[in-house]
């Protein structure tokens, strides 16, 4: 984990943040998820039915996958001096490949641009990616978008 002060982010442009640790994508968890989020599909919570499916197994929503770059996100960059820290959108985002239950999952990620805001924050965008362990594809890419304010 990288620390730095909120008025050191700027030093971090370009820096590579480094990997997660890897996280276990359990049935329950998509459970959980397809639930919170009314999304029952099949693909994703019967696991009979998805062993004939195009996956041969359940596999993880896309926004399940990219919902957990937050707290996974929060391994990687601590800000000291933070009052307020806010998940502000993002710029873009794919799915390149499924992530199968029982899988494992990881953040590889490098801060891209940091600017001022209104109300004396920073604004800092970032790359992600989320590994799949023994996969060549990643899950996901995406650009979030962060505020901080002292």
């Amino acid at each position: 984990m990288i620390t730095v002060a909120f008025d050191e982010l700027e030093s971090l442009v370009g820096t590579p943040l480094g990997a997660t640790e890897w996280m276990d994508i359990t049935q329950a968890r998509i459970d959980t998820f397809a639930e919170a989020t009314d999304d029952p599909q099949w693909i994703h919570v019967d696991p009979e039915r998805a062993k004939d499916g195009p996956f041969g197994t359940t596999i993880a929503h896309g926004y399940l996958t990219l919902s957990l770059i937050v707290p996974l996100f929060t391994g990687l960059l601590d800000v000291g001096g933070v009052t307020t820290k806010l998940n502000y959108g993002l710029n873009k985002v794919r799915f390149p490949s499924p992530v199968k239950v029982d899988s494992r999952i990881r953040l590889v990620a490098s801060i891209t641009d940091v600017k001022a805001v209104g109300g004396g924050g920073k604004e800092i965008t970032w790359a992600g990616t989320v590994e799949v362990e023994g996969s060549d594809k990643p899950a996901c890419v995406a650009e979030p978008v962060y505020r901080f304010y002292p």
